[in-house]
């Protein structure tokens, strides 16, 4: 599966406060998280995101509270996939919990720029800055957080499964 979009940049320890602020988690509804998605960090983002886009960011991207409703704003909001040097523990799983896709690669994190076009491949973990004429490789997911994925999350993959 292919995805490409522009890139949305950060840096290191963007923690779940900034990705969705505590004032909006009266709400679990998808879109209403989504207007909020990242102000406190990028005021604009929600004024530029497009569906398919892309989020790179540095080191422990996703530290602060275990609250699911940081990747779920993520992806309401119409990013495709996440892309840091690392993940803190907690986000890489709730990102997979609620179907994000992330993946942990230093290159890439390194390399990629804001408003770069990236297109990434999660099958095989390839990712391509098609600004640039770079490639960089990932870990690919394994087959089954792929089907988590697929399924738009883990409640749905039990669900179909069981």
């Amino acid at each position: 599966m292919l995805n490409k979009g522009k890139a949305f940049k950060y840096g290191d320890n963007v923690d779940t406060d900034v990705i969705i602020p505590a004032r909006y988690l009266n709400t679990s509804d998808h879109a209403e998280l989504a207007k909020h998605c990242m102000e406190d960090i990028d005021a604009d983002f929600v004024n530029n995101v497009r569906c398919g886009d892309i989020i790179v960011a540095t080191k422990n991207f996703g530290c602060g509270s275990s609250r699911e409703h940081a990747p779920i704003a993520i992806k309401a909001s119409g990013i495709s996939c996440v892309i840091a040097s690392t993940f803190a523990r907690i986000f890489y799983r709730n990102a997979f919990n609620t179907g994000l896709p992330i993946l942990e690669c230093d290159e890439a994190a390194a390399r990629i720029e804001a408003g770069d076009e990236v297109e990434v491949n999660f099958a095989t973990g390839e990712i391509r800055n098609i600004t640039k004429n770079e490639t960089y490789q990932a870990e690919p997911f394994p087959e089954f957080i792929q089907k988590i994925i697929n399924c738009d999350g883990l409640v749905n993959y039990v669900k179909e499964n069981i």
